[in-house]
């Protein structure tokens, strides 16, 4: 079933004229759309605060969309990462020319192993659950268990026989179109990327991660607009309520937004051989921007009612699919491992 179109905040001018309603399930031209003129966005491809601005104007306008856009440019930036720039580009051309990319790294209740056959060539078998955008993507980033019991990353075309998509593993309200089901594989060919475990090893790996931040950023600004809307179009008169929720919005977003900026400008210092911007950051960026948008769904809700969450179809969908996208995280585990990566650096906070 269609989406109608989000009623979001304006979106930037290499966006506002594209088509961005999905038409049926397996749709996948805004996909299309926003990589090309991603793509044809020199200054994304080299700034990691450009990249963090597209995923967040993007999923501000649809949250769905901005979270089967990410992993398109994830999954670029890993065959680069781990195959190299003209390696990489050829594996894209081979399994998905043109074609939307999927990465499908969470563990499951299904299982997938992986094996060379006799030819060598490597084949996969099992179950593998939370394939978000199983039915729009051409070709996907997936982990499967070796013959030692290892994770390994591949490359597969989802667009071959042995693979059946089900309709299991996801009823969700919040995010339904992402259609994040369980997906069956029966000896399906696939290409190794990378070594046993470069998939986590990898330097980029806590990058990547800090791409899912900016997304829930973006969701979150979108979320609060109705808010800031009502208090500027009441101007002096603002009810104080109205105006001390807003003003709780606007420091969780400030921070966030701060956060973002700072991480960016770490992950191309270390790209261009600085200081590591690894898993504390990462999880530092994540909890900052997540409290932020928690506080921003809780700050509007107590603030504007349920008057938009029952009369405002983009709106009530936003922090429908937002409250989901959040769980992403993994939240108080997160936070422990956190903790003890900070435990051992005394004054690490001061200023």
């Amino acid at each position: 079933m269609p989406r109608s179109a989000p009623s979001s905040a304006p979106l930037p001018p290499q966006i506002a004229g594209l088509p961005l309603e999905f038409s049926s399930a397996g749709d996948d031209a805004p996909l299309r759309s926003l990589v090309s003129a991603f793509e044809a966005d020199g200054a994304a491809n080299g700034s990691t605060l450009r990249r963090f601005r597209w995923l967040a104007a993007v999923t501000g306008h649809d949250v769905v969309l901005g979270k089967l856009f990410e992993p398109h440019l994830d999954a670029e930036s890993i065959l680069e990462e781990l195959l190299g720039p003209s390696p990489a580009l050829a594996l894209r051309r081979a399994l998905a020319p043109d074609g939307i990319w999927a990465v499908w790294a969470a563990e499951g209740p299904g299982r997938l192993d992986a094996w060379p056959d006799d030819a060598g060539r490597w084949r996969l078998a099992g179950r593998k659950s939370w394939c978000s955008g199983a039915q729009r993507v051409r070709a996907a980033l997936v982990t499967a268990r070796d013959p030692q019991g290892g994770p390994r990353l591949f490359a597969v075309s989802l667009r071959q026989a042995g693979i059946t998509v089900t309709d299991e593993g996801w009823h969700a309200v919040g995010m339904a179109a992402t259609a994040s089901v369980d997906l069956l594989f029966d000896a399906v060919p696939a290409q190794p990327v990378g070594a046993p475990g470069a998939y986590v090893a990898r330097a980029g790996f806590w990058h990547g991660a800090a791409g899912i931040a900016a997304c829930w950023h973006g969701a979150a600004a979108a979320i609060a607009e109705p808010l800031r809307a009502r208090v500027a179009r009441a101007g002096a008169s603002a009810d104080g309520l109205l105006a001390a929720h807003l003003g709780a919005v606007d420091c969780a977003l400030s921070a966030s937004a701060t956060a973002l900026s700072a991480a960016a400008v770490a992950i191309d210092a270390h790209r261009a051989g600085g200081p590591a911007f690894g898993q504390r950051g990462a999880l530092q960026l994540r909890g900052t921007v997540e409290a932020a948008a928690q506080r921003v769904i809780d700050a509007c809700g107590r603030a504007l009612g349920a008057a938009p969450l029952c009369r405002d179809t983009a709106h009530a969908r936003r922090v429908a699919d937002l409250g989901v996208f959040l769980r992403q995280s993994h939240a108080d585990w997160d936070l422990a491992a956190l903790g003890r990566l900070a435990a051992p650096e005394e004054g690490a906070w001061r200023l």
